[in-house]
C-alpha cells in the first residue's frame, strides 16, 4: 500500500485533475492503485509502480502492438526465476556510501547502502510525492516524483527528483528518465561494482543466452555479451522474436551526462548502464586504470538522464540510432 502522505497528496491532486490526468495528442497518463499507466491511444506502453517493491519499477514495458519487452514478474512457469530483484526496468545502485553517518553495511562487498540486490538489510528508494503533466505541444506526458534513498532501518541518505516522459515516435515508443539526485543529509560516495544503474531484464524468450532467440548489439555495431559487457556506448539494445513479431528494447544514455555509461549487460537477459563502476571491483575495461568514485558534495546533485526506446524490428531496422539523435535533440526541448 502506498504509505499516508502519497495517498493524501494523490487525493489532493485528483481532485484538480480530470480522471485522465494528461491528454497531450495520442499519449496519457493514467492513475490506478499504487501505479501510474502510461499509454499511447488506448495502448498500455508501461505502468509505473510506485509502491509495493523496495524500489519503483516500470512493468510492464510493452513495444508497440503491446508485445512485452521485459520479464513478466514473478516469472511464468518454464522460464527464468533467477536474479528475483531484477523487476522488469528500474533505476537504483549496488553501494551508496553515506559519509559521516554512522552505518555498517550487512551486505557482504557492499560499503554503503545497497539499492540493487534486494539482499537482508538492503535499502528502499520511496516514492513520495507525485505531479503530472502534459505539453500538447510537445506531445508528451510527464510525471515527476520526489523520491527517498532510505537504509534499511528508514534513514534517509539521499534526495531524488525523477522525472519521466513519455513520446510516441510512431514506429517506437520513447520513454525519457530524468534523475536528479541530491546529497540533502551528508556527502555521497556511488561505490565501485557492477551492480548498477538504469536497467532492465529482457523478455526471457529473447535472452541471448542458451534458452532465448535474442540478440545484444550496441551504439558501435558490436554484438552479443563479449563485445558489449563493460564499454562506453550511447546505447546499447536487446532485441528478438516475441509471439512472432520482432521487436527490441534499447537503454540510451544521454552524452551530456557527467559520467558516460559502462554496460553491464548479460546473455542471461540483464542489461544496463552504470556510470559508476570503475576498474578495481566492476572490472570494466573501458574504464580500466580509473578508481576515481563519483562522489557528491553536501547539498549538490548529479543529474543523468536516460531513456527506453522500445520499437519493432532489431536494432537496424528499428532506427536505433536515428531514434537516439531524436532523444538527444529532446532534451532541449523538455
Amino acid at each position: 500500500m502506498l504509505r499516508k502522505p502519497l495517498l493524501g497528496f494523490i487525493m489532493a491532486f485528483l481532485t484538480i485533475l480530470p480522471a485522465a490526468h494528461a491528454q497531450g495528442g495520442k499519449v496519457t497518463i493514467k492513475s490506478v492503485k499504487d501505479a501510474y499507466e502510461f499509454y499511447v491511444g488506448a495502448e498500455l506502453v508501461t505502468r509505473y509502480h510506485a509502491a509495493g517493491y523496495a524500489k519503483p519499477i516500470f512493468w510492464p514495458v510493452n513495444a508497440p502492438g503491446g508485445v512485452p519487452l521485459t520479464r513478466n514478474y514473478p516469472p511464468p512457469e518454464g522460464q527464468a526465476a533467477d536474479h528475483p530483484h531484477q523487476k522488469s526496468a528500474w533505476f537504483c545502485h549496488g553501494d551508496v556510501i553515506p559519509e559521516g553517518i554512522d552505518f555498517k553495511s550487512p551486505i557482504k562487498n557492499v560499503i554503503g547502502v545497497d539499492y540493487w540486490s534486494e539482499a537482508k538489510g538492503h535499502g528502499k528508494i520511496v516514492l513520495e510525492k507525485v505531479a503530472i503533466r502534459d505539453d500538447p505541444k510537445q506531445g508528451y506526458v510527464e510525471l515527476k516524483s520526489q523520491n527517498k534513498w532510505n537504509t534499511a532501518s528508514g534513514t534517509t541518505i539521499m534526495d531524488e527528483t525523477r522525472t519521466i516522459r513519455l513520446y510516441d515516435l510512431g514506429q517506437a515508443r520513447l520513454i525519457v528518465v530524468e534523475i536528479d539526485l541530491h546529497a540533502s543529509v551528508c556527502p555521497i560516495t556511488f561505490g565501485d561494482t557492477k551492480e548498477g544503474a538504469f536497467g532492465i531484464r529482457i523478455n526471457d524468450v529473447i535472452n541471448a543466452g542458451k534458452t532465448g532467440k535474442g540478440k545484444i548489439q550496441n551504439a558501435e555495431g558490436k554484438i552479443g555479451e563479449k563485445d558489449c559487457w563493460g564499454q562506453i556506448s550511447n546505447w546499447c539494445d536487446y532485441s528478438g522474436p516475441v509471439d512472432g513479431k520482432q521487436v527490441g528494447l534499447a537503454v540510451l544514455a544521454d552524452p551530456k551526462n557527467p559520467h558516460p555509461s559502462c554496460w553491464h549487460v548479460r546473455g542471461y537477459g540483464l542489461m544496463a548502464a552504470n556510470p559508476f563502476g570503475r576498474d578495481k571491483h566492476a572490472k570494466f575495461p573501458a574504464v580500466k586504470g580509473n578508481n576515481e568514485l563519483v562522489r557528491l558534495e553536501k547539498g549538490k546533485h548529479l543529474v543523468l538522464r536516460y531513456g527506453m526506446l522500445l520499437h519493432t524490428g532489431d536494432a537496424v531496422s528499428g532506427d536505433v540510432a536515428a531514434n537516439y539523435q531524436r532523444f538527444v535533440e529532446l532534451r532541449g526541448k523538455e
